[in-house]
């Protein structure tokens, strides 16, 4: 059996299924602060969302896809799981990293648009 291939695949698998819920929540609940922010304008919001959602893919993705190398030779099975671990912790890691540098923006990007009204 090809581990190398095997963690590899089910890498790519776990990674792009992550960032893929990850991105669907963001762009759930992401809708209410960003109207909130562009004061009720629901196209102008949308679209954004929808931006934001796509640059989010191409840096989660993209980085996930590069750091693939990384794993390096698999041998066995016990070296797969360490290696999987590993990698897809890190890449947790970095999704989680992003949704708060999100969540971040968005809220100072609310507290702006208060203080502009007020």
């Amino acid at each position: 059996m090809n581990y190398t291939v095997l963690s590899y695949s089910l890498y790519l698998v776990l990674t792009i299924s992550l960032t893929i819920w990850v991105a669907r929540t963001l762009f759930n609940n992401g809708k209410v602060f960003l109207l909130e922010i562009f004061h009720g304008d629901e196209l102008l919001a949308a679209s954004v969302n929808k931006l934001l959602v796509v640059g989010f893919y191409l840096i989660n993705i993209g980085y996930a896809v590069y750091i693939l190398d990384n794993m390096g030779n698999v041998v066995d099975l016990a070296s797969m799981m360490r290696k999987l671990s590993r990698s897809v912790g890190a890449i947790i890691l970095i999704l989680g990293g992003m949704h708060f540098f999100n969540l971040f923006v968005l809220f100072e990007m609310r507290k702006r648009a208060k203080n502009r009204l007020a």
